[in-house]
């Protein structure tokens, strides 16, 4: 990772180099499920949609959480990358962002407990058999709520099929084009199920102490390195705290910050939350900075990622220049307004980082 010299230039708009990547700007898209694939596959939602982003002048674009294997979808709708087969229409996705400059990556995930369950608009909680839902695996069998499925507690075989499942994602994400590859340890699914002790109840080598509940990411992360180019950055989303008593918090990801850089990470997407209904969430603008600011403090060879609340230019700019973070993740703002990007470069006096086809629709003069 490499810091700009001081310039003129907005940081929110300077370039940034992680590992053998450079990015353009300092904007993420952040991973969002759009619960619009059929049997894993992207189709031509998720072209468009993606799309707008490298068109837009987006430094990074990720996809939403990608499912490693089948049961690993949170819902019936999301997308995949456990078969060959879905990796040509991702690839279509990679080419155009590619032919239009951008950098894309993949979030690759594995539900665990929260597996099986509806789209947002289509109910809550979990998705029955008869109506393509399927068994839950998690580190035990506890379910997240009672509307969610209980899973079935994983053996040391299920635990080895889903480390070897991230690893091909991986390779497959490699033929498919991606810049980037993180891996998916934050909101309460499986690899966050692990970590925090209020959904992990194992008295084997993968529950109990903080070294043994640590221990699937760690090999998680070590499978997907070993299987993803040398050169192309890794990434790990991370909820750095349960936000409820007696469960993960902000040291214990600090910590683990601290093993993930000898595991060949490059980034830290800092999130929170998710793992448990209990939780107690103090909301409020770029309200997860803090621990984002913590890891980068405390582990500053890692790039570290915030996300949350954050939906101004002005806000964003002066999370980068007070050091927090080194990239700031959006979601709803993009959702809601692709075209974010150009009116940030405007509103901070710099060109908008568009396409030449799109050039015209940024002058503000006849």
């Amino acid at each position: 990772m490499t810091q700009p010299s001081a310039s003129a230039t907005p940081l929110l708009f300077t370039p940034l180099k992680i590992h053998g990547l450079t990015l353009p700007n300092r904007v993420v898209l952040s991973p969002m499920c759009m619960y619009s694939a059929h049997n894993g596959l992207a189709n031509e939602f998720h072209q468009v949609h993606l799309g707008q982003f490298a068109l837009c002048g987006v430094g990074l674009i990720f996809t939403e959480a990608t499912a490693v294997s089948p049961e690993g979808r949170i819902s019936p709708e999301d997308l995949g990358l456990w078969d060959d087969s879905q990796i040509l229409p991702l690839g279509r996705i990679t080419d155009f962002a590619h032919a239009h400059g951008a950098v894309i990556g993949v979030q690759l995930a594995h539900a665990g407990r929260k597996a099986s369950t509806h789209a947002p608009w289509r109910g809550r909680g979990v998705v029955p058999v008869e109506q393509g839902g399927w068994t839950v695996i998690g580190p035990d069998g506890q379910a997240f709520h009672e509307l969610y499925p209980v899973p079935v507690a994983m053996t040391t075989d299920d635990i080895a099929r889903v480390t070897a499942d991230f690893a091909a994602a991986a390779r497959r994400a490699e033929v498919a084009g991606f810049d980037v590859v993180e891996v998916h340890a934050a909101h309460g699914y499986l690899l966050h199920q692990f970590l925090s002790p209020l959904a992990n109840s194992r008295t084997d080598s993968y529950g109990g102490s903080f070294e043994n509940r640590v221990r699937l990411l760690l090999e998680v992360v070590r499978a997907v390195r070993g299987n993803w180019p040398s050169h192309k950055p890794l990434f790990v989303r991370l909820s750095a705290t349960d936000w409820a008593p007696g469960g993960w918090d902000e040291f214990q990801t600090v910590e683990l910050a601290r093993l993930l850089r000898y595991e060949g990470v490059d980034a830290l997407d800092i999130s929170s939350g998710g793992l448990t209904p209990e939780q107690r969430i103090t909301v409020g603008p770029a309200y997860q900075t803090p621990f984002a600011a913590l890891i980068r403090r405390e582990v500053p060879e890692l790039a570290v990622m915030t996300v949350g609340m954050i939906d101004t230019p002005e806000r964003a700019e002066g999370l980068l220049l007070n050091g927090d973070a080194d990239l700031i993740a959006l979601g709803r703002p993009l959702l809601g307004d692709p075209h974010w990007m150009w009116k940030a470069a405007v509103a901070m006096g710099v060109k908008p980082p568009v396409v030449p086809a799109y050039e015209r629709g940024t002058r503000t003069t006849p």
